[in-house]
This record gives C-alpha cells, sequence and structure tokens, in this order.
C-alpha cells in the first residue's frame, strides 16, 4: 500500500509576538536566532525577530513551532532557475510585488 501524504493548507498564527504556529511547510531553508526562512505552500515565509527558536518542526505534518521575539512577517515567491547555466534547476526566491493602496499612492 502507497502513502498518501495528506496536503496541509497554510496557517499562521502568531501569539502576542513571541510563539508563531505555521502549517503547509514544505521545507525549512535556513535558521539562526534573528531569522528563520522555510518554504510553504504560499510562498517563502521570512520571520526576522531576536532570540527566534523552532521549537518543533514536523514536515510530515507540514507544521513548524518558533517561539522569540517577533519583528517582521514578509512572503516571497519561488522561481525556478533556467535548466542551464551554473545556477541550474535551483530555487530562486524573489520579493513579491508591492500591490497595496499605498504602494500606488507612492508611484
Amino acid at each position: 500500500m502507497s502513502e498518501i501524504k495528506q496536503t496541509v493548507k497554510h496557517r499562521l498564527v502568531v501569539d502576542k509576538r513571541e510563539n508563531v504556529a505555521i502549517s503547509g511547510v514544505q521545507d525549512v531553508i535556513s535558521f539562526d536566532e534573528e531569522q528563520v526562512v522555510c518554504e510553504t505552500d504560499m510562498g517563502v515565509l521570512i520571520l526576522k525577530g531576536q532570540g527566534l527558536h523552532v521549537s518543533s518542526l514536523n514536515l510530515d505534518n507540514g507544521t513548524l513551532d518558533i517561539f522569540g521575539e517577533i519583528n517582521a512577517i514578509e512572503y516571497e515567491d519561488i522561481i525556478q532557475s533556467p535548466q542551464q547555466g551554473p545556477n541550474a534547476g535551483q530555487k530562486i526566491i524573489r520579493p513579491r510585488a508591492k500591490s497595496g493602496f499605498i504602494s500606488k499612492i507612492f508611484k
């Protein structure tokens, strides 16, 4: 019988800017005490802060729990690099275009 991996919808819950619970996590790209970068169903998620610690990670369930002082949360898109050249096949992170009300005012 083959295993079927259940897809978990992406969800981000921040409690008092100290605890973060994330679902829909596909991979953790990097982490240290000031930044955690993970790939989710909705793109790359970057959490910035101080004293950040990964308290639990379960890639089978797609969950990640982080605690520490959260200062910023940012999403970026993932694009696949062309199949030729020095970065062939690697994932490239690209910041999302700002399309909100404020960015339209300051064009």
